[in-house]
């Protein structure tokens, strides 16, 4: 029978140097926020624990304090494993200034990875993260100087190679839902996902382990056993937070969790580059296909698409586990207004790896002449793969999405673009800082890769990077070779970019959708 306890009393079932795992994803979503920060009151109220291990698989934080902030005390941990660092900035600079050892591994495979602990497995072995700074030929995920233990290594299965990685033993589990029934029952009607809870408290209690919910209420009576994601059989704890917060940004929208409510249309808006690049790269869809999006510029993709009016078209699918929404935007970002589902971000996982995917649209900081992207880790700073890494691996065609050059200026007219600063550094480069992505494995694996900015539109082809597209009033020399450190292929048929991207009207994409599907009729092709 479980017990209700305070937050700090909590905190006081962390010993020393146990391994911590802890749900949830982003900006508050599922996250046992109230746990993390008596956590962090206790080590600064008393000194400890000390030394532990924490494991989140996906990113934690609100780019400030909460998260995976409330933990960033040097003495504290001594190990993090993360899916995401880049929204924990306080956790990134302990981890930066080797007071702290600390993994990135994809988010999917840490999923994967508690549900193998959890089963007793030794691990698991998957060709995601080859050739990545995840490879231990390359970084091993490892993230600074004083991290040393190697926890993936290279196997060979019938001459083909891939990654094992270790699993890792869990000792408590920070867990959240909604509500907590008589019997301990955990329910998550009002969260906008599920991600890995029952895993990680599956991993806990295999263990000998401790599992602790936090939950904004109690019930007296007895929860419908298909609405329960958490049997009560597995939680020990329960810490109750009324004012919990749905995301940190939001109190609580029912449009995130539910199919017909309405939601804000103002949340959904886009504007200067961001704008440009979404519209161009939404020239890239097709109708009937399952899309996935990145974090950042790439995720302005699907307000174009509701722009356009053919979302109908689409099902747009996020690493968090929603499906068949809108997706949304900024530190919201990882929820979906109207989703048609929301399953564990571990089978939402299973689909990608298995190269479910038609297309993702994903951001990059650089890429290089093979091809490469760095998204992860760059100037000096860590970001993190989150789901990326296992989204590029196996989708069908990759869109990448950013700026042409680092803080550049331009103006955006009816006519195109005119650049007035090229930018302060260079995106396109000899070689990125760490290998996010592979482009050779692109190639071994016949995937589609295109690289989207708004002044330029590039192919990944086996020669090398091709220039396909410049933007309708710029100079191809000076604005956009000039701020290349390699000289890219030029195409033989290298074509002005759409101007109606750069123009305010609409692009024409339900009648475009309506000829495609028109002709995929008169062919007789399915899916």
């Amino acid at each position: 029978m479980f017990s209700i306890i305070s937050a700090r009393e909590a905190a006081n079932f962390i010993k020393d140097g146990v391994t911590l795992a802890i749900g949830g994803a982003g900006a508050g979503h599922a996250v046992p926020d109230r746990l993390m920060q008596g956590l962090g009151e206790r080590y600064e109220q008393t000194g400890g624990p000390r030394k532990i291990r924490v494991l989140h698989p996906c990113g934690i934080g609100d780019n400030d304090s909460r998260g995976m902030n409330h933990l960033a005390h040097e003495g504290l941990i001594d190990t993090a494993i993360g899916g995401y660092w880049g929204n924990a900035p306080k956790m990134v600079a302990l981890a930066l200034e080797n007071k702290v050892k600390g993994y990135n591994f994809p988010q999917g495979v840490l999923g994967h990875l508690v549900r193998a602990t959890a089963s007793g497995k030794p691990g698991i072995i998957t060709p995601i993260g080859l050739h990545t700074y995840v490879d231990p030929r390359l970084e091993g995920g490892k993230l600074n100087d004083i991290t040393t233990e190697e926890l993936v290594e290279v196997i060979e299965i019938d001459s083909k190679e891939y990654l094992f990685y270790k699993s890792i033993p869990v000792d408590v589990a920070f867990i959240r839902g909604t509500t907590v029934d008589c019997e301990g029952n955990l329910t998550m009607e009002e969260e906008v996902g599920t991600f890995s809870m029952l895993s990680i408290a599956q991993a806990a209690k295999v263990n000998n382990g401790i599992v602790i919910a936090q939950v904004k209420r109690t019930s007296d009576g007895h929860s419908d056993p298909i609405q329960v994601k958490v049997p009560g059989i597995f939680i020990d704890y329960v810490v109750v937070e009324p004012e919990q917060e749905m995301t940190f940004l939001t109190a609580f929208d029912p449009a995130l969790v539910k199919r017909d409510v309405a939601y804000e249309a103002e949340e959904l808006r886009l504007e200067g580059v961001k704008r440009v690049v979404s519209r161009r790269a939404a020239l890239e869809l097709r109708p009937g296909i399952y899309v996935n999006l990145g974090y950042g510029m790439s995720d302005g993709v699907p307000i174009v698409a509701q722009q356009e009016e053919i979302t109908d078209e689409l099902v747009f699918m996020i690493e968090q586990g929603a499906i068949a929404g809108i997706p949304t935007t900024g530190l919201n970002f990882g929820a979906m207004f109207n989703p048609t589902a929301i399953v564990d971000d571990v089978y939402q996982f299973d689909f990608f790896h298995g190269g479910g995917l038609d297309m993702a649209f994903l951001g990059f900081a650089q890429v290089d002449r093979s091809g490469n992207i760095n998204s992860t880790r760059f100037n000096n700073f860590v970001t993190g793969s989150g789901g990326s890494i296992d989204i590029s691996s196996a989708a069908k065609k990759l869109v990448y999405c950013g700026t042409f050059a680092v803080k550049a200026e331009q103006q955006i007219t009816v006519d195109g673009l005119k650049v007035t600063n090229p930018g302060k550094a260079k995106k396109f480069i000899d070689q990125v800082e760490q290998v996010s992505f592979s482009g050779k494995s692109a190639l071994e694996r016949g995937q589609d890769v295109f690289y989207v900015t708004e002044r330029a539109v590039f192919t990944l082809t086996p020669e090398g990077v091709m220039l396909l597209e410049i933007a309708p009033g710029i100079d191809l020399q000076k604005d956009v070779l000039a701020m290349m450190e390699f000289e890219p292929i030029i195409s033989t048929e290298l074509k002005t970019i759409d101007p109606r991207i750069y123009r305010d009207e609409l692009l024409g994409l339900k009648s475009h959708f309506q000829q495609l599907k028109l002709l995929k009729s008169q062919a007789g092709e399915e899916r």
